[in-house]
């Protein structure tokens, strides 16, 4: 009996599919694949066999080794957030503006009203519901300015999903806090730890806690890293200074005038020009001083200017930009910086005792007048001084809209921020019943939310006057948009009356008063939601608030 044959052996897998490769690239035709018969189709054969390689190498595919699994997320203390202010976040977060015509109707624009829902459950000290975290941080993702008020509300589980997935990893860098419970003040070697070993939003949030606490202790703990940091991250501890600034900051301050980094030198020339008593603010008060002086010699009395006529070393090390911008002249520039920061008490010194609304009054020669006025703007705001930006500011109901010293609606703005919040929205409201809503957009924007009643009267008898002049509500939309979010809630039913669709005359614009009224429709439903979302969020026994 003749002796069996034995079958061949198989090709290893790995050869097997190496050589249908070969033959593929090669062609059927100058080489056949293994088991085509005469009569037979090679490149069927070809792709029949690559199907059987490919079932044995995913069957036969060694799994890799498994990954270590992340750790629990940590636990969120806060008390969790009542039932219906889930539904109501939920809905917030799904809400996408409409496209097509720009016409917005009579619904609410949700999503702008996520800044004032998050900062009142901040304010609540809410914990996010975990099921919302991935769409809390997504909407973060998308609008920055959504980003702290959102990983605050996030809490420490939103920096935990954060580390799993890299479309969320800018909460690693611009969260407010770590999610880890920051070290106590008195404990020097776990502060010491945390800021040499912690992530930056912790060593960011560190620093912020100890500032507010213990000011020489954050200032001295910037210290001990200060060389060994990048300039983005200097810059950002430096900035931190600003909270509690003062004079024993000063030195650290006056060796950060000599960093390598140009924004890190300007930031802190902007610091020590805010300390009145530092040696760069009175280095900076005798070179501002020696560019102006009153002249008695016309009859009235009035400022002359003479320019800088170079930027000197000293000048350039202590925060004074020797290039200007395109279009600005070199002189002005200079003059522009030293003025700015110099302290504002030596110009009454200067000027023969006068107050700052008598130095503000006082005529300027030579064209400087826009110019010196603009630095004082910027000395105001920078020094926080009340008095200057009053004198700045002048009468809002002065024919002159710009006042006497400011010279945009960005100083402007600026100024204003210098006030208490009720002198701020009593300036702005008598600004609005002189000159109406045309410039009021950027000096509304800076009063505290919700509107204080005058203001807010202000601003809806303003808008009034518009419709009964017969032009479109879109020429105000700005400030529509501002008073929904934040007009007092209280307000809405005194504008139940402006719903109704005026009587249009005959030079209106037609249609206008149906559009005003689906805006003011809009506004007043836009504010009831505003209070039903402040009393979803108070506490038991704590009323909402608008």
């Amino acid at each position: 009996m003749a002796a069996a044959t034995a079958p061949a052996e198989s090709p290893p897998p790995t050869d097997a599919w190496e050589d249908l490769v070969t033959t593929a690239l090669l062609g059927t035709d100058r080489r056949p694949p293994a088991g085509t018969g005469p009569a037979g189709d090679a490149a069927v054969t070809l792709l029949d066999a690559a199907a059987v390689q490919t079932v044995r190498r995913r069957a036969g595919l060694r799994p890799a080794r498994a990954v270590r699994r992340p750790e629990p997320a940590p636990a969120d203390p806060r008390p969790a957030l009542p039932a219906a202010a889930v539904r109501r976040l939920t809905m917030l977060l799904t809400d996408r503006p409409g496209t097509g015509s720009g016409r917005r109707g009579t619904a609410p624009d949700l999503m702008e009203l996520l800044p004032q829902w998050l900062a009142t459950a901040n304010a609540r000290g809410y914990a996010a519901p975990p099921q919302m975290l991935p769409a809390l941080l997504d909407a973060a993702r998308g609008r920055t300015d959504l980003r702290a008020a959102t990983l605050t509300f996030a809490g420490p589980r939103a920096l935990w999903l954060a580390r799993l997935n890299p479309d969320w990893r800018f909460a690693l860098r611009t969260a407010p806090g770590s999610g880890a419970r920051l070290p106590d003040a008195s404990d020097p070697d776990r502060v010491r730890r945390l800021w040499q070993e912690g992530l930056f939003t912790e060593r960011v949030a560190l620093l912020a806690a100890l500032r507010a606490e213990d000011a020489p202790a954050a200032r001295e703990l910037v210290a001990t890293t200060w060389s060994t940091e990048r300039a983005e991250d200097r810059l950002m501890f430096l900035d931190s200074l600003r909270t509690g600034l003062h004079a024993a900051d000063e030195p650290f301050l006056e060796q950060a005038l000599g960093d390598r980094s140009r924004n890190v030198r300007a930031t802190a020339a902007e610091l020590l020009s805010a300390l009145p008593g530092s040696a760069l603010a009175a280095r900076m008060a005798v070179r501002a001083g020696a560019c102006a002086a009153v002249d008695r010699t016309q009859g009235s009395p009035v400022i002359v200017v003479e320019a800088p006529l170079e930027c000197d070393a000293g000048m350039e090390r202590d925060g004074v930009v020797a290039k200007p911008p395109a279009g600005r002249g070199e002189r002005s520039w200079w003059l522009g910086q030293l003025v700015e920061s110099a302290p504002l008490g030596t110009w009454p010194a200067r000027f023969g005792g006068r107050s700052p609304h008598a130095v503000v009054a006082l005529p300027v020669a030579d064209d400087w007048r826009t110019e010196l006025h603009a630095a004082w703007c910027r000395a105001a705001v920078r020094q926080q001084d009340t008095e200057w930006a009053r004198a700045l500011l002048g009468s809002p109901s002065a024919p002159q809209s710009a006042g006497p010293g400011a010279v945009s609606l960005a100083e402007r703005a600026k100024l204003l921020g210098t006030l208490e919040p009720a002198e701020r929205a009593g300036w702005v409201a008598g600004f609005i019943a002189t000159h109406g809503l045309s410039e009021a957009f950027q000096l509304l924007g800076v009063c505290a939310v919700p509107w204080a009643g005058p203001l807010g009267r202000a601003v809806v008898d303003a808008l009034d006057i518009a419709r009964d002049a017969g032009s479109y509500p879109w020429s105000f939309s700005g400030v529509m948009g501002l008073a929904e979010r934040c007009l007092d809630p209280a307000e809405a039913a005194r504008l139940d009356g402006l719903l109704a669709v005026p009587d249009e005359s005959e030079d209106a614009s037609p249609g206008a008063g149906g559009y005003w009224a689906e805006a003011f429709q809009r506004l007043v439903t836009t504010l009831r939601l505003r209070a039903a979302m402040a009393d979803e969020l108070a506490a038991p026994g704590h009323p909402g608030t608008g």
